[in-house]
């Protein structure tokens, strides 16, 4: 049997998040592709990677020393498949709008690579909140926008939705929702609540609850994504938040784990924007370009290419 980058990937997964079933939904993968990854590594390997508990899994120090090489193989594959191909240059110039949750959980990395891939491409990047990211579309002084598509209003705008990020309870460790087999927004009410406020997340979790015959009980609220992380962390209250934002340990150190609810609870929606019935330009077009091709192509199409 030999290593495969899917064995490494679906590893660094698990070992990241700390369940199997939440690496499974974050990849897109049926749960037991993963355990069987998972299975066959310890077997070629000889070692057991994780220890099992009643609430997820947790490194063995073999495993630990694993993730460093995995990490390592997983870089050097992805540079490999950064390298531009000859003669598709694009030179020029873009000015990106994104707002403060993209730009500070998701958007570096894409920039990073983006500017691997196209170096001759100068992007200027603001950090703006939704209104103003359409606003400026719309008078042209932003090219295009990365931001919440779902909370986007305007209909002068293009959207284009590229990613889905699934939104969960967040519960400190041992607590009682985790013994339940189902758990709706209802079993909530009783909690004190963590209500994250910026970029309009608050009128989204009201919109949801709105929906039902209950109201969340809420005990504080900021703008902080780490001040709701370490809240919760240490026993203050709950609350519900893409996965994205999270992070399965506090600053302290303290950890969080994670609920898929039963009720239906709308995913955090990420993507492109831009003013209807312009003309792209070179850069803009390769920035669209990137974020189709990493998103929208078939799943198998991107992560069987490489073994």
């Amino acid at each position: 049997m030999s290593l495969t980058l899917r064995q490494l990937k679906y590893f660094s997964a698990v070992a990241e998040v700390g369940r199997i079933s939440h690496a499974a939904l974050q990849l897109n993968i049926s749960q037991s592709a993963v355990t069987t990854a998972i299975r066959e590594l310890e077997e070629m390997l000889g070692q057991q990677l994780f220890e099992r508990h009643s609430h997820g899994v947790e490194l063995t120090k073999a495993g630990r020393r694993f993730l460093s090489h995995a990490y390592a193989v997983l870089g050097a594959a992805d540079e490999a498949q950064r390298m531009p191909p000859e003669g598709a240059a694009v030179e020029g110039s873009l000015t990106i709008a994104a707002s403060y949750t993209v730009l500070g959980y998701f958007l570096p990395h894409h920039l990073q690579r983006f500017g691997d891939l196209h170096p001759q491409i100068h992007v200027k990047v603001h950090e703006v909140e939704r209104g103003a990211i359409e606003e400026g579309l719309i008078t042209r002084r932003y090219d295009m926008g990365v931001l919440l598509t779902s909370n986007a209003v305007l209909r002068e705008l293009s959207m284009e939705t590229f990613f889905g990020s699934p939104r969960r309870l967040w519960v400190p460790v041992k607590h009682p929702l985790l013994d339940k087999a189902e758990v709706t927004l209802a079993d909530l009410v009783a909690e004190p609540y963590i209500m994250l406020t910026v970029d309009e997340a608050a009128a989204t979790t009201l919109k949801y609850w709105s929906r039902t015959p209950h109201q969340p009980t809420v005990r504080m609220r900021t703008s902080s994504v780490e001040a709701v992380r370490s809240t919760v962390a240490n026993g203050l209250g709950v609350t519900i938040l893409s996965d994205m934002v999270y992070r399965p340990w506090s600053l302290e150190g303290k950890r969080i784990e994670t609920i898929n609810l039963s009720d239906a609870v709308p995913t955090m929606n990420i993507g492109l924007g831009w003013k209807k019935g312009i003309e792209y330009s070179p850069a803009m077009t390769a920035f669209r370009d990137y974020f189709r091709q990493l998103f929208l192509e078939p799943t198998g199409s991107r992560h069987e290419k490489v073994r």
